[in-house]
C-alpha cells in the first residue's frame, strides 16, 4: 500500500474534544513550560557566571539544564499552540524532526545522568584524586560522549521508525510524535527494525541504570564510614539531589514504557506521558537548588544583577 502519509502528515489527538478543556490544558502547559525554562536558564547563567561554581559537578549540571531545556521545548510549545489553535496537524517532515529531537534529548539525558553519577562517585570515593581524575579534558570528553551518544540514538530511532510504511488512520493518540504510537500505524510487521533498535537502546539504558546503582551503593557505603556527622551530612548533600533527579527521570520513564499500550489511550496514558516529558525538566532546577546553599547564593546574585541591569 502506498505510504500516503508523506503527503498528508499526521493528526495529533488533543487531550479533549472540548475547547474549554483544551484551553485549560494549554495554560497549564504554558505555566509548566515557563517554570522549566526560567529555572534551567537561571542554573545555566549561575553556573556560567559565578566562579565559585566552576567545578566538574556544576559543569555537568549546566549541560543537564541545557538538555532539560531542549527536552521540554521539543514537545510542549507545539502542544500549547495546537490547543490554542484547536489544530493537531503535523507534517511528515515535522514529525521526523520532532521524533529525532525527542529521541536525542531523551538519550542524552540518560547519558548525562550517568556521567554525573560517575563524577559524584569519584568525588566521594576518591576525594584525594578527584581533581586529577576529573580534570578539564575528562569533563569535556564526558560531555562530548553525551552529545555523540544522543545523536546516534536519535538517528537510529528515527531511521528505523520512518523506514516503515504507514497506512490506515493517520491519527497519533498523543500530543507529540511518539514512537510507540507511530508503530501502531504500520501496515505490516515491517517495524521489526525499530523493535530491534528499541531493545538495544533499552539494554544500554539498563546498563546505565546498573552503573548508577553500583555507584550509589559504593558512595553510601563510603559516606557511612565517615566518622563525623558533619562530614556525612556534607557528603550526602552533594549526591542526594542527583539521586532524586535520577529517580524522577527513570521512574517516570519506566511507568510510561512498561505500561500496557491500549488501542484507545485513556486519560491515565496521557498523564503518564506528561510525567516523563514535562515533570523532570520542570522539577530538576528546584531539586538542585533547594538545599544547595552555593547554588542559592549564585542564583540570588544572578537575579540581583539582572534587576540592576534592567533598571
Amino acid at each position: 500500500m502506498a505510504n500516503f502519509t508523506t503527503v498528508d502528515g499526521f493528526l495529533l489527538l488533543s487531550f479533549s474534544g472540548n475547547s474549554e478543556i483544551e484551553i485549560i490544558h494549554a495554560f497549564l502547559f504554558l505555566v509548566l513550560y515557563l517554570v522549566a525554562i526560567t529555572g534551567n536558564i537561571l542554573i545555566i547563567a549561575a553556573t556560567s557566571i559565578d566562579h565559585s561554581l566552576h567545578s566538574p559537578m556544576y559543569f555537568f549540571l549546566k549541560h543537564l539544564s541545557f538538555w532539560d531545556l531542549c527536552y521540554i521545548t521539543v514537545t510542549v510549545p507545539r502542544s500549547i499552540c495546537d490547543s490554542f489553535m484547536h489544530s493537531g496537524r503535523i507534517s511528515f517532515w515535522e514529525c521526523i524532526l520532532q521524533c529525532f529531537a525527542f529521541s536525542t534529548c531523551c538519550s542524552s539525558e540518560v547519558a548525562m545522568l550517568t556521567v554525573m553519577s560517575c563524577d559524584r562517585y569519584v568525588a566521594i570515593c576518591f576525594p584525594l584524586r578527584y581533581e586529577i581524575i576529573m580534570d578539564v579534558s575528562t569533563c569535556v570528553y564526558g560531555v562530548l560522549a553525551v552529545w555523540i551518544s544522543g545523536v546516534i540514538a536519535g538517528v537510529m530511532h528515527t531511521a528505523a521508525t520512518f523506514s516503515i510504511h504507514f497506512c490506515g488512520p493517520k491519527i497519533i493518540h498523543q500530543f507529540f510524535c511518539d514512537v510507540p504510537q507511530l508503530l501502531k500505524l504500520s501496515c505490516s510487521n515491517d517495524y521489526i527494525k525499530e523493535v530491534g533498535v528499541t531493545a538495544f537502546l533499552t539494554l544500554v539504558t539498563f546498563l546505565c541504570t546498573l552503573f548508577i546503582g553500583f555507584s550509589y551503593t559504593h558512595m553510601f557505603s563510603t559516606v557511612l564510614r565517615i566518622p563525623s556527622a558533619e562530614g556525612r551530612v556534607k557528603a550526602f548533600s552533594t549526591c542526594l539531589p542527583h539521586l532524586c533527579v535520577v529517580t524522577l527521570f527513570f521512574s517516570t520513564g519506566a511507568f510510561e514504557f512498561l505500561k500496557v499500550h491500549s488501542a484507545s489511550p485513556t486519560g491515565l496514558d496521557f498523564l503518564l506521558t506528561v510525567l516523563y516529558t514535562v515533570v523532570p525538566p520542570t522539577l530538576n532546577p528546584m531539586i538542585y537548588s533547594l538545599r544547595n546553599t552555593a547554588m542559592k547564593a549564585a542564583l540570588r546574585k544572578v537575579i540581583k544583577e539582572s534587576k540592576a541591569y534592567i533598571s
